[in-house]
């Protein structure tokens, strides 16, 4: 009888443990300092930090032209191939706060300037090895070379906002 009790208590046990470990990879985790930082000032003063580029003489008053943001699967080399701000997107089609996110890129686009490669959480081991990656919805900065500038974890808040606010 006592072998049954035991074996009745892990059939009870086993199903809730494995749920809670199913949950918790929807969880969010610390992100970079340096990136929380970063938006953390921007987000008490309300605006971005001034830029520090000297006033010239030969600069016109028409205004800058922007480019337009894109948001694009990403491939092997594709870094190195794109000019301007890049930011790696670690996606997972099975997590929530990662749809939110998808959803608003794919009906709002990119921010100008910015683009956005969508990186497949599950397939892609080796970016998350190489950037730090632990979590899906993790947004990584990166430089024309693929080299890591700032990482943040955005499950609190799967917004363009939050992605904008992010960059360093």
């Amino acid at each position: 009888m006592r072998m049954d009790a035991m074996f009745n208590r892990r059939l009870v046990w086993t199903p809730l443990l494995l749920g809670a470990l199913l949950l918790s990879a929807c969880a969010p985790a610390a992100s970079d300092s340096t990136a929380d930082q970063g938006s953390a000032e921007q987000s008490a003063s309300g605006e971005a930090p001034a830029s520090t580029a000297p006033d010239t003489a030969e600069e016109s008053d028409a205004p800058a032209p922007s480019t337009a943001g894109a948001y694009e699967d990403y491939e092997d080399g594709v870094i190195e191939q794109t000019e301007g701000a890049k930011v790696l997107f670690f996606h997972a089609p099975w997590c929530p706060q990662c749809r939110k996110l998808d959803d608003q890129l794919r009906a709002e686009g990119a921010p100008d300037g910015l683009t956005v490669f969508k990186v497949d959480y599950d397939s892609r081991s080796d970016l998350r090895q190489k950037y730090g990656v632990t979590l899906q919805t993790t947004v990584v900065f990166v430089d024309d070379e693929g080299e890591l500038l700032s990482s943040t974890v955005l499950y609190d808040d799967p917004s363009i906002e939050s992605l904008v606010a992010a960059a360093p």
